[in-house]
């Protein structure tokens, strides 16, 4: 296997596995009845999904251009706590896996979106009516649904 089929395949599996992740969440946040995480949620979504993948991870690519040192200082001038250089933090596997799963995250989230709302409202009204709380009402009886469509 080449160097570059294999580079492929690990960026693919690692930025899937965690778009997919990341796109369950932003799915629940987006179908929330809190005003706040439905907002945000869908502000992410716009901005991802609304922007080429290349002009994502040229931007995350800049960044460390933008910030040549990251630091956890004290406001205000004080003094810096932790520090290193953004290249030395920040490589180029980091900047691609960051960019892929963004910009997965946000399909995945639309998909999922989708699924949630197929799923009739009876099946957790019937989970809450056996004693379920909404959080074991989701991961068992909603969920699974939803990803099943």
């Amino acid at each position: 296997m080449t160097a570059g089929l294999r580079t492929t395949l690990i960026l693919t599996g690692v930025s899937m596995t965690l778009g997919i992740i990341l796109g369950i969440v932003l799915a629940a946040c987006r179908v929330s009845e809190n005003r706040v995480l439905s907002t945000l949620s869908g502000a992410y979504l716009w901005f991802f999904r609304g922007t080429p993948l290349l002009v994502q991870l040229i931007f995350w690519f800049n960044l460390l251009a933008l910030y040549p040192r990251l630091s956890l200082s004290v406001p205000f001038g004080g003094p810096e706590i932790v520090g290193a250089a953004t290249n030395g933090v920040v490589n180029l596997w980091a900047v691609a896996i960051i960019g892929l799963t963004l910009n997965e995250s946000a399909y995945m989230a639309e998909i999922v979106r989708g699924g949630l709302l197929s799923v009739p409202k009876h099946q957790s009204e019937a989970a809450i009516a056996l004693g379920m709380n909404r959080w074991l009402t989701f991961r068992r009886v909603v969920l699974p649904q939803a990803l099943r469509k």
